[in-house]
């Protein structure tokens, strides 16, 4: 299964890639920009990643965003998790960037995404790894401060597929930004939302319904409400379901106990994807390994989060044709050698 795995083709539509700075390019950063972090060494960062709570996590992750400046700061950190998508065999990748984390600090915005955009072009080149940038409004600021960052976008449109919301989820329900996100959408961005992570499942459905979303981040207490369950499988609404994370954040006490093939198993268009690996202890091998070890399946239901996940991407008809013949082929091959 591990072979299996390592072969299979993947695709991640739930990653943040502030959330992939590794203690190495942290201290890294932290040195050629002289900016003071409280750990004096990596095995101190890896006892900080002990969190009780979806917002234990935040207060860390924002730290660690500070040694983040300058535009090649923004490209070598996402260059990084580029090479890791290469040996996870990731062949597309849809990403989150929070550019009010910078921001608020006084970054520019043109650097930000320019540094990112610049690392996504170069893969599609050097790596064969397409991908979409999505950028993500922070929930548990208000509403004026995300209609300031959608108009820093307005002039990088032709690099932002859609726009997002994520942060803590308690406390700052969807419904906060519906005005937002009509703007968003009134410009052409598409819309996910993080919902039903550790909010509950009305959350699901206010983003459904409010924020006119194309997909749900996270999703996992939809079974809270059967009705939207059965929403979720008749619309073919996405939910890219983070397992480590969900494990890491408590949200299940173990793999054994997350939802997430009893949702494939429903019906309901699940993926895989690594949230915030650098934080998580894990990228998208390590993800669908550990849902394989704590779950029986078959070779071709942990190939079905792939192709799940190829349906629920913002790529064009023929690209997703492109990506479900690689996934085919490399199924086709996998089998006969299994059998």
């Amino acid at each position: 299964m591990r072979d299996f795995i390592q072969a299979l083709p993947k695709i991640e539509l739930h990653l943040h890639i502030e959330g992939t700075l590794e203690p190495e390019l942290l201290f890294e950063l932290a040195r050629r920009n002289n900016v003071s972090i409280p750990f004096e060494s990596e095995a101190e960062v890896g006892e900080a990643y002990e969190f009780t709570d979806l917002q234990s996590f935040l207060d860390i992750y924002y730290q660690g965003a500070n040694v983040l400046i300058h535009e090649q700061d923004f490209f070598d950190l996402t260059w990084a998790y580029l090479l890791r998508c290469q040996q996870d065999n990731v062949v597309h990748t849809e990403i989150f960037f929070d550019p009010q984390t910078h921001t608020e600090r006084g970054i520019e915005f043109d650097t930000i995404i320019n540094g990112i955009h610049r690392a996504l072009a170069q893969a599609e080149v050097d790596l064969q790894i397409t991908s979409r940038l999505i950028m993500c409004f922070l929930r548990h600021l208000d509403e004026a401060a995300a209609f300031t960052t959608l108009e820093q976008a307005l002039p990088h449109r032709d690099k932002i597929i859609a726009v997002g919301l994520d942060s803590s989820e308690k406390g700052n329900p969807p419904e906060k930004f519906q005005r937002v996100f009509e703007g968003a959408l009134a410009e052409g961005f598409l819309t996910v939302a993080h919902a039903g992570e550790e909010g509950p499942a009305s959350y699901i459905s206010n983003s459904l319904s409010l924020l006119k979303v194309s997909r749900i981040d996270h999703g996992v207490r939809c079974v809270e409400d059967p009705a939207l369950v059965e929403r979720l499988i008749a619309d073919r609404v996405p939910l890219t379901v983070c397992p480590l994370s969900n494990i890491k954040l408590r949200v299940f006490d173990s793999m054994a106990q997350h939802n997430i093939v009893e949702l494939l198993r429903k019906g309901l268009c699940v993926t895989i994807n690594s949230d915030d690996p650098a934080y998580f202890g894990g990228y998208m091998n390590d993800n669908f390994l550990a849902v394989a070890a704590a779950h029986s399946m078959n070779p071709r239901e942990i190939a079905q989060f792939t192709f799940n996940a190829i349906e629920a991407s913002f790529t064009s008809t023929h690209e997703k044709q492109r990506l479900e013949a690689i996934v085919n082929d490399e199924l086709s091959l996998l089998l006969r050698q299994a059998d």
